[in-house]
């Protein structure tokens, strides 16, 4: 088996303000749980991605072989097909800007647009052919995001929109998500995406406060609670991607790499992932043949993250105050969906509930 050497490699709205006296207690309430939450406790410490706690997601993972892929493009239309319901519906026309070198990102008129990631596209197919030990491969390559293990987007949202959950789904709240695009920046294959007129800074200061809503896969996790799989391996004819728990995943990933003198991507990169790729050819000569450009991953050798211990004292003084912000913006973001949808004011939803 050979390993892939990861050293190389609205207008503002009018409509309704929110009441003060509840955003401030909902804020207050935030803070503090977001406190508590993030000192460790001596069962989150006994705590593995390979035992999880009772009662939690197990961590699961997908695997994708790429010698049998042959780029029909069912898992593209079945993401979208179940994802179309989460997809962007912005208002026209779009704040403008401050400062006026701030762009706009607008797919709204491109939602066809399926050979490259998007607001609107989350799973994209790869052509590409390589030559390797006098053979010439003809290879297909599903991407979309890696569902990274010590994910950055999430470690460094500072509006604690991105998180990981323990079936080890790495989601973006869009009722949080002012599209600071700061995910994008550290993501090591920028995959999300954004799209301006959409989300809660329409309703903050949208001139100088955000910019839309990132995007991206997210494993079909609402199905998927449901015991459904995610869209795209369901949808594959021909068994490219499978998908299970975690630890099996890497079991099974490993022995078909050794099996078929295959090249592992996804284990090591980016301190490991949820998502296992198995190929014929090296990843190095892949990523010299890909064509690099927005919306358009690569396999670029990653360098392993440093162990979240030697982060721990940082992550403590940061984390109360990332909760409070997400648990302010929670609050906001759900008003928000009750004034626009007419209902009464609800309760926000306690985000460590949708992790479970």
């Amino acid at each position: 088996m050979k390993q892939h050497d990861n050293t190389l490699s609205r207008a503002p709205s009018a409509r309704g303000a929110v009441n003060r006296r509840t955003f401030l207690t909902g804020v207050c309430a935030a803070g503090m749980a977001a406190c508590a939450s993030a000192l460790p406790s001596s069962a989150d410490a006994a705590q593995t991605d390979s035992a999880p706690a009772a009662g939690t997601a197990q961590p699961m993972a997908t695997l994708f072989d790429l010698s049998r892929c042959e780029g029909c493009g069912a898992c593209v239309d079945a993401c979208t097909e179940r994802n179309a319901r989460n997809y962007p519906q912005p208002r026209h026309p779009f704040p403008a800007m401050f400062p006026a070198r701030v762009r706009a990102e607008d797919w709204s008129d491109k939602k066809e647009v399926t050979d490259r990631l998007t607001p609107y596209n989350w799973l994209t197919i790869q052509h590409v052919s390589v030559t390797y030990k006098e053979k010439t491969y003809e290879l297909h390559i599903p991407r979309r995001c890696m569902h990274c293990d010590n994910p950055l987007c999430a470690n460094l949202c500072p509006w604690g929109a991105a998180y990981k959950e323990n079936s080890g789904t790495v989601r973006i709240d869009d009722d949080i998500c002012l599209g600071g695009a700061k995910c994008r920046q550290v993501c090591p294959w920028d995959i999300p995406q954004r799209q301006t007129g959409v989300g809660l800074y329409l309703d903050l200061l949208p001139r100088f406060a955000g910019n839309g809503v990132m995007y991206k896969c997210d494993r079909c996790h609402d199905s998927v609670k449901q015991g459904a799989l995610p869209a795209c391996v369901e949808a594959c004819p021909l068994g490219v991607q499978e998908y299970g728990p975690r630890d099996a995943i890497i079991s099974k990933a490993r022995k078909l790499a050794q099996a078929t003198d295959g090249y592992l991507y996804g284990l090591d990169e980016a301190g490991g992932t949820s998502t296992i790729y198995v190929s014929p050819v090296p990843f190095e000569l892949l990523n010299t043949s890909l064509t690099r450009s927005a919306g358009h991953p690569d396999f670029p050798p990653v360098q392993p993250v440093l162990q979240p211990q030697k982060h721990l004292a940082g992550a403590l003084m940061v984390a109360p105050l990332a909760g409070m912000a997400a648990g302010a913006l929670k609050i906001l973001g759900t008003l928000r969906k009750d004034r626009d949808s007419g209902h009464a004011p609800a309760a926000a939803h306690n985000k460590e509930q949708d992790h479970e």
